[in-house]
């Protein structure tokens, strides 16, 4: 008990004293999350907002196929990701394995189905409210989207700060296309897991308490962007 105590007094002074190490890994983790979770809800929020008000055949399957993609397991993400930037794969040209580049790639296809069925969910029901006066007025289906997407912005924000969160949890995906290389693509979770099979508890506590708080903070604030959305409607 005394060295799990020892040990998170300097994870607290390692969070102090702003450890060089510590710092990079952090800004890389928030750096890559933040832009896989841009470039999730760029194609997630469209592909959302068409399922929900589209009517094609195969749109109930599409429906089917994001919600199951949910719980998609992240090292199969890795290892599809993986052999599509191998050497061997369609876009090994590109040199982009064990880059910061393949990690956000890996955590962008993660992010999307997330954000599609949830701005899916969200842009539904708006349009069961608003289809009959869209409709009277000429709106076509790609002019919808964009007010749709557009009236339900702060619920949808929410959503991308959902996809951030997934982002910057991963590990599994993370570790297997990014390699885990110190100073290029080691960020907080697989900076957790080395350090604690290392025995370096005080750093990978330093970062779990980092991490906590940054899921802490995106909740924070999707509560707070929907309480102020709820208030702002009333």
């Amino acid at each position: 008990m005394f060295e799990i105590f020892a040990s998170l007094k300097l994870a607290l002074d390692l969070m102090a004293n702003g450890n060089a190490e510590f710092v990079r890994v952090v800004a890389l983790s928030l750096e890559l999350s933040l832009a896989a979770a841009v470039l999730g809800s760029a194609i997630g929020l469209p592909l959302g907002a068409i399922v929900a008000i589209g009517r094609f055949p195969g749109r109930r399957s599409l429906i089917v196929a994001l919600n199951a993609l949910l719980g998609l397991p992240s090292v199969v993400v890795g290892l599809v990701v993986y052999l599509m930037l191998s050497r061997a794969g369609p876009l090994g040209s590109w040199g982009l394995l064990f880059t910061p580049g393949a990690i956000v790639i890996a955590q962008t296809v993660l992010v999307i189905p997330i954000v599609a069925a949830l701005a899916r969910q969200v842009v539904e029901d708006a349009w069961n409210e608003y289809a009959e006066q869209l409709r009277s007025l000429g709106v076509g289906t790609g002019r919808a989207v964009r007010t749709l997407l557009w009236d339900t912005r702060f619920s949808l924000l929410t959503v991308a700060l959902a996809g951030f969160g997934r982002a910057a949890s991963e590990v599994g995906a993370v570790m297997i296309v990014g390699g885990n290389i110190d100073g290029v693509t080691r960020v907080m979770t697989t900076a957790i897991a080395l350090e604690t099979s290392k025995g370096d508890l005080p750093l990978a506590l330093a970062l779990g308490i980092v991490l906590i708080l940054v899921v802490l903070a995106v909740n924070a604030g999707a509560y707070a962007i929907r309480e102020w959305s709820a208030i702002r409607h009333g």
